[in-house]
């Protein structure tokens, strides 16, 4: 009898964690999330993993709001089936997706967030997605990305221009929105409080990413208005210091939690077991 007992206990200790929701990247799809998963479910034996099967490939250039809308639908769906919440993880574009989500959600129990190398304040500059464009090119895209043509991609809704920062301010339908501060949003109180409701915040990012440009945007840094070369760091940005989506307020509390690791491309964050071991694992429980 003992030993069933035991038996049964280790059984409830392994399917206690909270069920892990994952979103994918740009030009991507759920099944690269695979090794994230296996991470997941090694670590913790019996979690349920959610990877969302949508947007996928060149279908994840769609507009931002409407992957918000549509991966949001699917994470409330594993939210209503889980009694004691989740945690929900981001991929390059799939963090700034995610947090449109938690952003969105009203009473939602999304304990964890974390963002893994994603442009949460932002794009601006060459990237081996963007081919290498020259530096003239770069400065000139915001022309195409700030139409409305460009609103209709999802680069063209994150794309952050220093140097043109008024446009972007005037033309962006997304980023400048879901960041707050913002006339045209008239949900900024309640995406606050949504996002405050959040038990964690970790983001993830490095200097040797590749991708993320700057690569401190993964940490809600970015470049300096009109400059495109010094870097405004999280705590001095507008975003941080007026606390508009209560990053701020998830800081004074202890629950913000940001890591720099160097050494990582872009395309391996969500495979390296190092990077999992000491930046996820711990906050999945």
């Amino acid at each position: 009898m003992s030993r069933l007992l035991a038996f049964f206990g280790l059984l409830s200790l392994a399917t206690s964690y909270k069920p892990v929701v994952i979103i994918h990247g740009i030009f991507d799809n759920y099944k690269s999330m695979f090794d994230l998963r296996d991470l997941i479910v090694a670590a913790h034996p019996g979690t349920n993993v959610t990877l969302i099967d949508m947007y996928s490939d060149a279908d994840s250039i769609a507009n931002m709001w409407s992957q918000v809308h549509d991966f949001g639908k699917a994470v409330r769906q594993v939210m209503n089936e889980a009694e004691d919440g989740i945690h929900l993880i981001g991929f390059s574009q799939g963090g700034l997706v995610a947090r449109g989500v938690i952003q969105s959600l009203t009473n939602h129990s999304i304990d964890t967030f974390v963002a893994i190398s994603s442009p949460q304040l932002g794009q601006f500059g060459d990237t081996s997605y963007l081919r290498d464009l020259p530096d003239f090119v770069r400065d000139e895209v915001w022309r195409v990305f700030y139409s409305d043509f460009g609103q209709l991609t999802s680069i063209g809704n994150y794309w952050n221009d220093p140097l043109h920062h008024t446009e972007y301010l005037k033309s962006n339908v997304f980023l400048p929105i879901l960041n707050g501060g913002h006339s045209l949003n008239p949900m900024a109180a309640q995406n606050k409080t949504a996002f405050e409701r959040l038990g964690k915040v970790v983001l993830i990012g490095g200097p040797d990413d590749g991708v993320i440009t700057p690569w401190q945007s993964s940490h809600f840094g970015f470049y300096a208005e009109n400059d495109g070369i010094d870097i405004i760091e999280t705590t001095q940005q507008e975003i941080y210091t007026n606390d508009w989506i209560g990053l701020k307020s998830i800081d004074q509390r202890g629950d913000l939690h940001m890591y720099k690791i160097p050494g990582v491309e872009h395309v391996h964050w969500h495979g390296n077991k190092t990077v999992f071991d000491c930046c996820i694992e711990k906050w999945l429980t």
